[in-house]
């Protein structure tokens, strides 16, 4: 039997009762009409989780007690950052949350030349909190007790031309291109460094952002003979890079 799995910010402690965030509580007893001693699993993203289960209301609020902590992790022994051309709508929604699925440890939406998608600056951290939402949503489905981060959008100028968490100087380095003559698959055989997996927009990347993109130690590597919309490209790619090298199949 399944088992209802909800994220709170934390931090949890054993043996003690919490409020549960309002739209958890309203999940577990309106949605699901779960009763006060139905169990279900909390988790606050810092590894692990914890059997709890639900205690009568107080008022408005809905209460849980949090029972024994379980050292459990599902992360994948790769450190992939995928830096996504932002698509369209529910198509980046669905980027984020398969992307989470399949173990991405962090997200950068990319903003580039072709990108048919523009988001003012002053709409960054809106967008960047809701897809923040939906990397947390696909954690409590898929059994992930560390959220990936998803960052602010950014220029693929400004990657680009920056070191550090977001690219750093150890990390293979790849774009996925059609007509590139590298295969994924023969890019990261033999490696355990970090990833960094380059995404084109819908338009795809401009030959000049290829160019960049090249001389600053990326790989251009291609995933078969078709062309891939971006929605697909980047969750082929994952699935590929988990299958070959991570822990698809384990």
């Amino acid at each position: 039997m399944r088992v209802t799995r909800i994220h709170v910010p934390g931090p949890l402690v054993e043996n003690s009762e919490i409020t549960l965030p309002a739209q958890a509580g309203e999940h577990l007893t309106r949605v699901l009409r779960l009763e006060p001693g139905a169990a279900f699993t909390l988790f606050d993203g810092r590894g692990g989780e914890y059997a709890a289960e639900l205690a009568p209301r107080a008022g408005k609020q809905v209460r849980a007690r949090v029972l024994a902590h379980a050292a459990v992790e599902r992360e994948s022994p790769l450190d992939i950052t995928l830096l996504q051309g932002i698509a369209r709508g529910e198509r980046m929604d669905l980027i984020v949350q398969k992307s989470t699925e399949l173990g991405v440890t962090r997200i950068v939406p990319v903003t580039a030349e072709r990108s048919v998608v523009r988001i003012d600056a002053r709409q960054h951290e809106r967008k960047r909190e809701h897809w923040q939402t939906v990397a947390i949503s696909a954690c409590e489905q898929c059994g992930r007790n560390r959220i990936p981060e998803v960052t602010a959008p950014r220029t693929l100028a400004e990657l680009l031309a920056a070191e550090g968490t977001l690219l750093p100087a150890d990390a293979r380095r790849l774009l996925l291109a059609a007509h590139a003559t590298h295969s994924l698959v023969a890019a990261v055989r033999d490696t355990r460094a970090p990833l960094v997996l380059l995404i084109g927009p819908e338009g795809g990347l401009a030959e000049g952002e290829q160019r960049q993109a090249l001389a600053q130690g990326f790989v251009a590597c291609r995933l078969g003979p078709r062309i891939l919309r971006t929605e697909t490209a980047g969750l082929a790619a994952l699935a590929t890079l988990q299958a070959v090298t991570g822990d698809l199949g384990s």
